[in-house]
């Protein structure tokens, strides 16, 4: 797949206001003003670029900084939720990043996929572009797991291939790319951790991959986690739900266009770096939970009830038959449903930028300020 950052849809104006309101919400919650070092970057002052994809479509996407920039080491690509609402997860990501001390030297980059009309209005987030005549479409429910697009031969996984590809021969110092996702785009993560194929991206880059608060996850065997019993009850043995094993809850059924086995995507995900973030309130169905877009069909139920069980349920799986506890889940104090509160939080820092030193406390403005879907 060609892709060219050249495709640059120039720069978004948005409200100063919205910078204004950060620096507010960093004040009342008492954060030291120094960690941000410079003021963190917003969809105010990013550049919409694309990636050139297969069939000639494009993938547009939220960049903090102009291509060859060599203060920078890291990149962090942030996926939207159901919403689309990436110029709100962007933004997440760069306070995140502030409050770490590491905005200068963090790309900040956030994906748009983009759904045609009208379906748009059913997942349409305010300040996010409609689609233009070359962008790639999916479903507002398709893209979240490896979905094929509309109108191009690609699948989202592939979208995201070219998409850190692009980025890591446009920024050359960078060493570690961390793909994160919340919600909708959490699901997409933990799944594409399986499929991530990246043509061309270089060795020299660590691809880590954090997974937050996503409705389901991906199973890659049989042995699902039981409220009653604990881990090890095969999915299989329940037949009122025959689906609990099919794509995209298990491998059942695996779509061919994804390119790669069960028994190859398994192996691809526990060799992966992944972490896995809840928040300690996305359960029950109370204010700020989203839980109007939690998946409640059988597939889904089997894997707990709410957003938090299923984390916790899925923690216990991974140590016990994936990565043997390579993989940590952090439980995020003091957040519901939201990527406002989650990405920013001290207790994700250590799955964003690598400080295991970080420990899992209530970060600043941990109350939700938002349900991000």
């Amino acid at each position: 797949m060609a892709s060219s950052i050249a495709g640059s849809k120039g720069m978004r104006s948005r409200p100063a206001t919205i910078r204004a309101f950060l620096a507010f919400c960093l004040l009342l919650s008492g954060a030291p003003l120094a960690t941000a070092q410079a003021a963190a970057p917003t969809t105010a002052t990013a550049t919409l670029a694309t990636v050139t994809l297969a069939g000639g479509t494009t993938l547009p996407y939220f960049v903090s900084a102009p291509p060859g920039d060599k203060s920078l080491t890291r990149a962090l690509i942030a996926i939207h939720g159901y919403t689309r609402d990436a110029t709100r997860t962007f933004d997440a990501a760069a306070t995140a990043a502030a409050n770490a001390g590491a905005s200068a030297r963090t790309l900040i980059v956030a994906p748009i996929f983009q759904v045609a009309a009208p379906e748009d209005e059913k997942c349409h987030f305010h300040g996010v572009p409609a689609a233009s005549p070359t962008d790639a479409l999916w479903r507002c429910d398709t893209w979240s797991d490896g979905g094929p697009a509309l109108n191009a031969p690609l699948t989202s996984f592939a979208a995201m291939d070219a998409l850190v590809a692009q980025i890591a021969r446009a920024y050359p110092q960078l060493r570690t790319i961390t793909i994160a996702g919340f919600s909708a785009g959490g699901q997409f993560v933990q799944r594409y951790a399986g499929f991530a194929h990246a043509p061309g991206a270089p060795a020299r880059l660590r691809i880590r991959y954090v997974v937050a608060d996503p409705s389901t996850f991906l199973y890659f065997d049989t042995n699902h986690f039981d409220t009653n019993a604990g881990l090890g009850r095969p999915a299989a043995a329940d037949q009122s739900c025959p689906a609990a094993n099919d794509w995209k809850f298990g491998t059942d059924n695996l779509p061919a266009d994804l390119g790669r086995s069960a028994a190859a995507a398994r192996a691809a995900y526990v060799a992966a770096d992944i972490h896995y973030l809840a928040g300690a309130l996305d359960t029950g169905s109370g204010p700020g939970t989203a839980s109007r877009l939690l998946a409640k069909s059988c597939a889904a139920e089997e894997q707990g009830k709410y957003r938090l069980d299923r984390a916790e349920h899925y923690a216990a799986y991974d140590a016990a038959m994936l990565a043997h506890g390579r993989h940590p889940l952090s439980i995020v104090p003091g957040c519901a449903h939201s990527v406002t509160c989650v990405f920013p939080s001290p207790a994700a820092r250590a799955a964003l930028f690598g400080d295991r030193s970080v420990g899992a406390q209530p970060g600043p403005g941990a109350a939700p300020r938002d349900a991000a879907p």
